[in-house]
């Protein structure tokens, strides 16, 4: 049985991945450890449309890329641990993560060429927290998929509208570009993807009328 750790306690990251149990799904923000909830069907499938396109992807272009289930992304000096959506690993730069044969986790830019968040209701930790903390990692890119367009106006317009925010890391500091509708997505890290946000929205499925 896992002795749940008190609420108001900080803990260490290595507090955490010792204690976080094999059912759940848990992050780690600045010592605090979060529940995070179990997400709505769409954004599973969401997620999975993503994972498997993506996944194509990394096999077609020939790079050592693959996509873990339950993997970590830190900060090395800092004690947040976050569980993306998806999570694209070089596999080759594994040799040079101090935490991921024990830890399952990478702590660096060269190990994360791409980062999704499938945006669910607390979207400001995807639009301000995450996106701070990857930027600070130096991941080249990190896509926020706002298919509900919960997130602020100033994010996803006004009117709301389901948007994909694309960060892409130039000169150290993250440029957005946004997709909608039929737009079609643009990728550093996979520029032979063929999708549109709306297709990432709908999950693959074909909409009838």
């Amino acid at each position: 049985m896992t002795q749940a750790l008190p609420k108001t306690k900080l803990v260490t990251f290595e507090e955490f991945v010792k204690w976080k149990p094999e059912g759940g799904h848990y992050e780690l923000h600045d010592g605090v450890i979060v529940e995070m909830a179990q997400p709505l069907g769409e954004h599973e499938e969401v997620t999975g449309f993503l994972s498997v396109q993506l996944g194509f992807q990394c096999y077609q272009s020939g790079f050592p890329y693959f996509i873990p289930k339950t993997a970590l992304v830190k900060q090395f000096d800092n004690e947040s641990a976050y569980s993306p959506d998806v999570l694209i690993v070089n596999r080759s730069n594994l040799v040079n993560e101090p935490l991921w044969k024990k830890e399952s986790t990478v702590t660096q830019s060269v190990s994360i060429p791409l980062v999704i968040e499938v945006v669910s209701t607390n979207w400001r930790i995807d639009y301000y927290t995450k996106r701070g903390v990857y930027e600070d990692i130096g991941i080249p890119e990190y896509w926020i998929v706002d298919y509900l367009a919960n997130g602020g106006k100033s994010f996803v317009g006004d009117p709301k509208q389901p948007t994909i925010s694309i960060y892409s890391l130039i000169d150290g500091e993250y440029q957005i570009n946004q997709f909608r509708s039929d737009d079609c997505i643009k990728s550093l890290t996979f520029p032979e993807l063929n999708l549109t946000a709306q297709q990432i929205f709908n999950a693959g499925r074909i909409e009838n009328g």
